[in-house]
């Protein structure tokens, strides 16, 4: 991601975050405990609502711009995590030995990467068994709505503008088919934000 993205992603998602990614970041956060991993950490935004019953969070994040915000957020913002580490890991090749976390969370993470499946196929190998992946991913709209129209249209562009995000993918048929359990999931508009990127879907898997 470039620099000038990674300086402007917090104030583009301010309003965004007041409207309600905020309320919804702490519902899906503050039930966590246990050896925690977040791929894709972005500038950090997460870092408030996780528990004290979080003993270890990792936070990875490849890009280089995010992770300098990143590390400035967490030295300066309080986390109630126990123990909090920032890593230089791609979401498609985690540092993690098979089934030793207790949660995985991805938030606006799948529309980004290049390989969902891979991502995803990682997710799965790095959870114990029963193991939550807490997800909050922007995406396709209905079927044969005009919306979806538009993202199609747009998708292309929008890739090359926003540093790869994809307006059309479904994060909830690509975490099916990684084998990972959908145990709840709610559907939502993304308040103050372009109607392009409103089509949210957030939810808690498991790993059978």
């Amino acid at each position: 991601m470039s620099r000038f993205l990674a300086a402007i992603y917090d104030g583009f998602m301010c309003e965004t975050e007041r409207a309600c990614l905020g309320a919804w970041r702490a519902e899906l956060l503050g039930g966590l405990a246990g050896a925690v991993a977040e791929v894709g950490a972005g500038t950090g935004i997460n870092l408030p609502h996780y528990p004290p019953a979080v003993t270890e969070l990792t936070l990875a994040e490849p890009d280089r711009a995010m992770r300098k915000h990143l590390s400035a957020r967490r030295s300066t913002e309080p986390c109630r995590a126990q123990r909090v580490e920032v890593v230089d890991a791609r979401a498609e090749v985690l540092p993690f030995g098979d089934a030793s976390l207790d949660a995985v969370v991805g938030t606006l993470v799948l529309c980004t990467v290049r390989d969902p499946a891979a991502v995803l196929a990682e997710v799965r190998r790095v959870l114990k068994p029963g193991g939550a992946y807490v997800f909050l991913e922007h995406g396709a709209a209905e079927e044969g709505s005009s919306r979806l129209w538009w993202q199609r249209r747009i998708d292309p562009a929008w890739g090359v503008i926003a540093d790869g995000c994809h307006l059309t993918r479904r994060a909830d048929e690509a975490i099916a088919r990684a084998g990972l359990r959908i145990e709840t999931s709610r559907r939502e508009s993304m308040q103050k934000t372009w109607p392009i990127l409103r089509p949210t879907i957030r939810g808690v898997a498991r790993r059978a």
